[in-house]
């Protein structure tokens, strides 16, 4: 496959959520997001968060969203990288593995010296491709998250 990789734009931000909406929908999830949150936090004064995406000619195949992560021991910057989904009839060609590489590279005023992502348990195939990337599962950890009623209670 002869896929490019490019960091994206405002006017890429229906493709984006296309795209998210194509993960979630594959990964069995409700996506809340949408594309004026993605333009707020995404393309707005303050940018949270940065998206590559892969594509053949004027078809986009793959994104990548990231933002900076600080981890406290071992005293350097990393991506976190939020979401990383290639299109079926595009997956194991490489473009992934280009999408993780440009995301490193799109990010390079952050200087990055780790990579951190979330693999679903039911993800055999994904958890298979991190693990031929070098991605190790921190088993010392697990991922909690507090929102909604949880989160207002926390700040009471």
């Amino acid at each position: 496959m002869s896929a490019h990789c490019r960091l994206a734009g405002p006017a890429d931000i229906p493709t984006i959520h296309a795209l998210l909406l194509e993960n979630a929908a594959h990964d069995g999830g409700d996506l809340r997001g949408t594309e004026a949150s993605l333009r707020q936090y995404g393309f707005g004064p303050d940018p949270r968060f940065r998206t590559v995406l892969g594509q053949t000619g004027d078809q986009v195949l793959g994104l990548s969203l990231f933002f900076p992560e600080y981890s406290s021991w071992r005293g350097t910057v990393g991506l976190f990288v939020q979401d990383l989904y290639v299109r079926p009839a595009a997956r194991g060609r490489g473009l992934g593995r280009g999408l993780l590489a440009a995301s490193l590279r799109a990010a390079a005023d952050w200087q990055p010296t780790f990579l951190t992502l979330l693999a679903h348990h039911h993800n055999a195939t994904g958890r298979a491709f991190y693990a031929a990337q070098g991605f190790v599962q921190r088993a010392q950890a697990d991922m909690l998250v507090c929102e909604g009623d949880a989160l207002a209670r926390l700040l009471r």
